[in-house]
């Protein structure tokens, strides 16, 4: 008998989030503890959306896509979470950088990019301290009015070498381009500026465990294999959830879902103004991943070569040769024994940006083909700093963006969210039906671990506001509040 997944849940809750992704899982973590009774229905297995991983045998534990974040999550982690988990956090210092146009290794912070812009690429201390400050005043209610080639080309004219080197990690961190809203760049960029780049020590299964943990911990109803296949309105309120054929009570709704998945399809166009359906036709889905996932055998060993590496042979920047299927550029993000202590493995994880339109229509048989040269030209790629490596691998597979559709439902399996555009629509989605609220990687800016887990605190506060509105029954009062 297939196994009832909702067994002893409730007919009613207060909310109900619709994926377990960063955002998620902090808003019914925040939620959970101000009093509200949560259900947090995942479609997968597993939680943390993107931020998860998996295993395979000979003891592989590896993550999915890259995991650099801004020192603001320690921030995030101990204030929303808990103090351990912050304390897990900690800093990479060899973010390298190796193309046609420079090779170099830097902390990734404002300190050491100002020193490398002045001394390599002999930029001007004033121009470099004003473009800082530029970036670092741009906040996301801003009106746009620049994008990022248009501020690029104001302080660092023809530079096209600059441009790379300022830019090239962002498009990995959220996929803009330099076409994208210049405000989008700056506030992503500045965040990084603050300390360098960090990541969560013990791996992301660790994480997950000990959020799953303090989850439950604050009565959150967890329920995984559950797939939310329909938000009921009536009167332009939420009245409810079907999950799995089954139908919940609730008032208000929180989306973890992609913003147009949750639109079009868990709500559906009928049932929100002709005016704001045509704002929603105009977002614009942002671009999605291919990973290759390698494990190295147990007892072997790679030598210290940076902990995230942007390699390219593209002659410069160029976001159409960086989504390209033939790949000139990726990232490879490096896993030495102390990220998980105690079990003194290696793995390697490239990532590169790509297209959903260059794989989705392969036949089975070209489909498998191409995964496997995927793999290979990677391979050849990494021989360059890891001589020998196929020799030290025993686990290699793929992702590309038809894996992350079907394993996230994010259509077209944007692996960050929607253009800028898709932020004003999820803002929004509450002033067309009550009780209905949206957070996740959308907008560029609420990308990442930071953007994501920042927003799910932020609409949280939101859903509270709004359970409180609608109800006499008094909650907790906790502070919640976070910067973008």
């Amino acid at each position: 008998m297939e196994r009832n997944w909702l067994k002893g849940a409730k007919s009613a809750y207060d909310v109900v989030v619709i994926g377990s992704g960063l955002a998620g899982m902090t808003a019914a973590n925040l939620l959970a503890k101000l009093g509200h009774s949560v259900l947090l229905a995942e479609h997968h297995y597993n939680m943390g959306g993107l931020a998860t991983w998996f295993k395979r045998k000979g003891g592989h534990i590896l993550d999915i896509s890259l995991h650099g974040f801004p020192s603001g999550m320690i921030k995030t982690f101990r204030k929303y979470w808990t103090q351990e988990m912050a304390d897990s956090i900690i800093r990479l210092d060899g973010i390298r950088f190796d193309n046609p146009q420079f090779q170099l290794t830097t902390t990734f912070d404002k300190t050491d990019f100002t020193n490398i812009l002045i001394e390599h690429f002999g930029i001007v201390k004033e121009v470099i301290d004003d473009f800082f400050v530029t970036a670092r005043d741009m906040n996301f209610y801003d009106e746009l009015k620049m994008t990022t080639r248009e501020l690029f080309e104001k302080f660092f004219p023809g530079r096209k070498d600059v441009w790379r080197f300022l830019m090239e990690p962002i498009t990995y961190a959220n996929g803009s381009t330099l076409d994208d809203p210049a405000l989008s760049y700056g506030i992503v960029f500045s965040n990084f500026m603050d300390k360098g780049v960090f990541t969560y020590q013990g791996g992301t299964d660790d994480l997950i465990k000990k959020m799953k943990k303090e989850l439950i911990k604050n009565g959150v109803d967890i329920r995984t294999h559950c797939l939310v296949e329909k938000i009921h309105t009536e009167g332009k309120k939420v009245t409810g959830v079907k999950i799995n054929g089954k139908d919940i009570q609730t008032q208000s709704v929180l989306s973890n879902s992609n913003i147009l998945n949750t639109v079009h399809n868990l709500v559906g166009d009928e049932n929100f103004n002709p005016e704001f359906i045509k704002e929603v036709e105009k977002v614009r889905l942002n671009d999605s991943s291919c990973q290759v996932y390698i494990g190295i055998k147990k007892g072997e060993r790679i030598d210290n070569v940076g902990d995230l590496l942007f390699t390219s042979v593209a002659d410069e920047y160029n976001t159409e040769k960086i989504l390209d299927k033939q790949v000139t550029s990726r990232t490879f993000s490096f896993y030495y024994p102390e990220m998980r202590p105690g079990l003194n493995r290696f793995s390697i994880v490239s990532s590169t940006n790509a297209r959903f339109k260059d794989w989705a229509d392969l036949s089975e048989d070209q489909y498998k083909i191409e995964k496997e040269n995927l793999i290979q030209s990677t391979l050849d790629a990494l021989e360059k700093y890891v001589p020998n490596v196929r020799e030290k691998v025993d686990y290699l597979e793929a992702a590309t963006p038809k894996t992350f559709e079907r394993y996230t439902l994010s259509p077209t399996g944007t692996s960050f969210g929607t253009k800028f555009e898709g932020l004003k629509i999820s803002r929004e989605l509450p002033t067309q039906i009550n009780g209905l609220f949206h957070s996740g990687s959308v907008g560029i800016i609420m990308s990442g671990w930071l953007g994501a887990a920042n927003y799910g605190v932020i609409v949280a506060n939101e859903v509270d506001k709004f359970m409180r509105s609608v109800s006499d029954e008094p909650k907790k009062t906790v502070s919640v509040s976070a910067s973008v």
